[in-house]
C-alpha cells in the first residue's frame, strides 16, 4: 500500500506543468499578386495561452515571416585596369526571399545567441551557406553584401520594438510586404521568450499566389516558354498597329 501510494506521488510530481501557448490571428492568410498588386500589410495579433500564473520575468514576443528558400549566387566586383568587371562568386545555399523579425523589444534583450543558432531566428541565421571555393577571401562577406542588398530593396526587414504586448497576454504588429514578391508558402513563425530563452513557438502560412491573367502568364512562361514567346511578339505588333492606326486617325483630323 505504501508502495503504490509513493509510486503515485511520483507520477504526479514527474507529470510535465503544461507553459505558455500561442493563440494566433491574422489579417489575412492569403496574398493575391494581380497586375495592380503594390504590396501587402499584413496584421499579426494572438493571445498566450496558460494554465499557470504570469512568470515574473517578462514576456517578449517575435514574429518573423520568411518566403521560399531559394539558392542565390552571389558576385564581387572589382576594377581591374580601369574595368568593372565580376571576379570572385559564392554559391549561397539557401536564402529566404523575403524575410521579415519584428520583436517587442531591443534585440539583444529578446533572444540570447544560443537560442538564435538553435531556432535560426535572425536573419543572419535565417541564410544557410554551407561553404565556398578554397580560393575566395572572407567568404561571410558575399552572405553579408546579400543581406545589404535585399534590405535596401525591403525584401529582409528587423523591426525592433514593433509588437506590441499588452499584459503579458496579448500581442500584436504589422508587417509590409513589397511588391516584389516571390511565389509560394510564407511561413509565419510566433517565438515566445522570456530572459532570451524560448518558451513557446508557433507556426503557420500564408500562401502568395499569382492570379488570373497574371498567373496564366507566369505558367505559359514556365511551361511553354516558345509560345509566350510568340505572344509577347504578337501582342507587341498589335500595340505598334493600334498606335500607328490612331496616330494616323488624328492627323486625318
Amino acid at each position: 500500500m505504501i508502495r503504490l501510494l509513493l509510486a503515485t506521488l511520483l507520477c504526479l510530481v514527474t507529470v510535465p506543468v503544461q507553459g505558455e501557448e500561442v493563440v494566433l490571428g491574422m489579417s489575412q492568410d492569403e496574398v493575391a499578386i494581380t497586375a495592380t498588386f503594390d504590396g501587402s500589410n499584413i496584421l499579426v495579433f494572438g493571445a498566450v495561452k496558460r494554465e499557470t500564473e504570469i512568470p515574473d520575468s517578462a514576456l517578449h514576443v517575435i514574429v518573423t515571416i520568411s518566403g521560399p528558400s531559394q539558392p542565390v549566387l552571389v558576385r564581387r566586383k572589382e576594377n581591374i585596369y580601369g574595368i568593372w568587371a565580376n571576379r570572385d562568386s559564392v554559391m549561397v545555399d539557401a536564402a529566404p526571399s523575403f524575410y521579415a523579425v519584428a520583436t517587442s523589444g531591443p534585440w539583444e534583450q529578446v533572444l540570447r545567441e544560443t537560442e538564435d543558432l538553435r531556432h535560426k531566428v535572425s536573419i543572419n541565421r535565417a541564410i544557410r551557406s554551407v561553404g565556398a571555393p578554397m580560393d575566395v577571401g572572407d567568404p561571410q562577406s558575399f552572405s553579408e553584401a546579400l543581406v545589404r542588398i535585399r534590405t535596401e530593396q525591403g525584401l529582409y526587414q528587423l523591426l525592433e520594438k514593433t509588437v506590441a504586448v499588452d499584459q503579458q497576454t496579448l500581442f500584436r504588429t504589422a508587417i509590409d510586404m513589397p511588391a516584389n514578391l516571390t511565389e509560394g508558402d510564407y511561413i509565419t513563425k510566433i517565438f515566445l521568450t522570456r530572459g532570451g530563452e524560448v518558451v513557446s513557438e508557433f507556426e503557420t502560412s500564408i500562401d502568395v499566389r499569382k492570379v488570373g491573367l497574371e498567373r496564366i502568364l507566369f505558367r505559359l512562361s514556365r511551361d511553354n516558354p516558345l509560345a509566350y514567346g510568340f505572344l509577347a511578339l504578337a501582342i507587341a505588333i498589335a500595340a505598334g498597329w493600334l498606335a500607328s492606326a490612331a496616330f494616323q486617325v488624328i492627323r486625318a483630323r
